[in-house]
């Protein structure tokens, strides 16, 4: 199937584009050649060709999800400056917010 100047000035008129005379004849040859591969394609046979949607294998290289022991409450607060039921104070970070607030 062969494109036309003329189908290319349509689409370049609808995309906005602006092309100069020898970019429109270099374009439609350029698109007239995709057109004819896509038409190879086409025939080809594909009936018991697998569906790829992935060109790698994939596999889940996740660990298992194990319950572990947690690390001790004491050791992680050792160093808190202030905190209040089981809770760690921080100073405010946005502005207008008061502290304990």
């Amino acid at each position: 199937m062969a494109i036309t100047e003329e189908e290319v000035r349509h689409v370049a008129r609808l995309s906005k584009l602006e092309f100069q005379p020898e970019e429109t004849s270099q374009f439609t040859k350029e698109l007239s050649d995709i057109i004819d591969m896509v038409e190879q394609l086409e025939k080809v046979d594909t009936t018991d060709v697998p569906v790829t949607t992935h060109g790698y294998a994939l596999k889940n290289i996740m660990r298992e999800d194990v319950a572990e022991e947690g690390t001790d409450r004491e050791l992680l607060f050792k160093n808190v400056k202030t905190a209040e039921d089981g809770m760690i104070q921080v100073p405010a970070i946005l502005d207008g917010e008061e502290e304990g607030a």
